[in-house]
């Protein structure tokens, strides 16, 4: 069967009419006055505990509610809010669709995601990686930003943090795959290109990466010029799970990388299970290894593993000199950071 698993994004209102607000607790209530008076909002209190409040368009009233910066996750999970238009009255049917302001939250983000999705609004930045051995560019990481109608980016951080919120990791995370091919074949890249890809958003490998292997085979990559680079690996609770999907990559051709190596106290069996073709040692292992005494040894037990098993060791995040030195002389393949170039739209062609 095809792999959908999210429901059409809920409509909200941009008519103007009463937002009831029901708070837990009377000192939410308090913080939503002070708020409605500085932003010159009408509002009436029924008691300690719910106020009506009247707006003129109820999408632009939750955008202002939901951005600010005076309530935090638990608080906004104990407001209430109910959208009533002039014509509606209040029924005990239309009390059911009383959701918390963190839902909305929650959901706002989601359709902001979606459409950025819709309107193809999704580009990539490339980061070199540099092979240590030759001192050349290896490849790039391929890093997904969203653009605004502004031209404004949106970063990674806040586009999975929506899709997280509104349950569209899958959908996010194959548009980002995708936009990663398609960027990387206008921008006329022949080196490797590193596509991350988040494990827990792919429930079934044949159904979930069907389109992102179509677009590596339409664009005619060279499927050794790709690798597929497992993110949040220190989040992945199954391992069989993780396997098969490898497993499914690597017999298309492509070749899988494990990301954040070092992080976690499971690494060094993720490596032996997995047996991937690249393993990406954690920035935080890299930052200062020069003087590190700690760090280099958890640096020499990966390195250690990775030869065993014919693995290619990336260093990531350098970015002192003194860091590529030690990386280089203690059996680092690759290396990749802002010492050698930060990400940007337009790759770098020669260091």
């Amino acid at each position: 069967m095809p792999c959908v698993k999210c429901q059409s994004m809920p409509f909200i209102s941009t008519k103007s009419g009463d937002v009831i607000l029901s708070c837990e607790v009377p000192e939410l209530c308090q913080k939503l006055v002070v708020f409605f008076k500085a932003k010159s909002i009408r509002y009436s209190l029924e008691d300690a505990f719910t106020m009506i409040v009247m707006v003129d368009g109820f999408k632009t009233f939750l955008e202002s509610l939901t951005q600010t910066n005076i309530f935090n996750k638990l608080e906004k999970s104990g407001i209430r809010c109910l959208f009533l238009e002039p014509s509606q009255s209040l029924t005990p049917t239309v009390l059911r669709q009383m959701r918390t302001l963190q839902y909305y939250h929650d959901v706002m983000g989601a359709n902001a995601l979606a459409l950025l999705i819709e309107k193809g609004a999704l580009t990539t930045h490339f980061q070199p990686i540099i092979d240590l051995k030759n001192d050349t560019i290896y490849g790039y990481e391929s890093l997904a930003r969203g653009v605004n109608d502004d031209g404004s980016l949106v970063y990674p951080d806040t586009l999975f943090r929506w899709a997280k919120e509104g349950d569209m990791l899958f959908y996010l995370d194959r548009a980002c795959r995708e936009t990663s091919l398609k960027t990387a074949a206008v921008k006329n890249i022949h080196a490797k290109v590193f596509i991350n890809f988040i494990p827990t958003a792919i429930y079934d490998p044949e159904h979930c990466l069907q389109s992102t292997v179509k677009w590596a085979n339409q664009l005619e990559f060279d499927p050794k010029n790709i690798i597929f680079e497992v993110t949040e690996s220190e989040y992945v609770e199954d391992l069989e799970h993780l396997s098969k999907i490898l497993q499914f990559y690597k017999a298309q051709g492509f070749n899988v990388a494990l990301d954040d190596v070092g992080s976690g106290y499971s690494s060094l069996t993720m490596i032996a299970k997995l047996q991937p073709d690249i393993v990406k040692i954690d920035r935080q292992i890299i930052d200062r290894i020069d003087t590190n005494p700690a760090n280099q040894a958890v640096f020499k037990a990966i390195v250690s593993l990775a030869k065993e098993s014919h693995i290619c060791v990336l260093a990531e995040g350098v970015e002192r000199v003194e860091e590529v030195a030690y990386c280089a002389a203690n059996g680092a393949d690759l290396a990749q950071g802002y010492y050698f170039g930060r990400p940007s739209a337009e790759p770098v062609r020669k260091l």
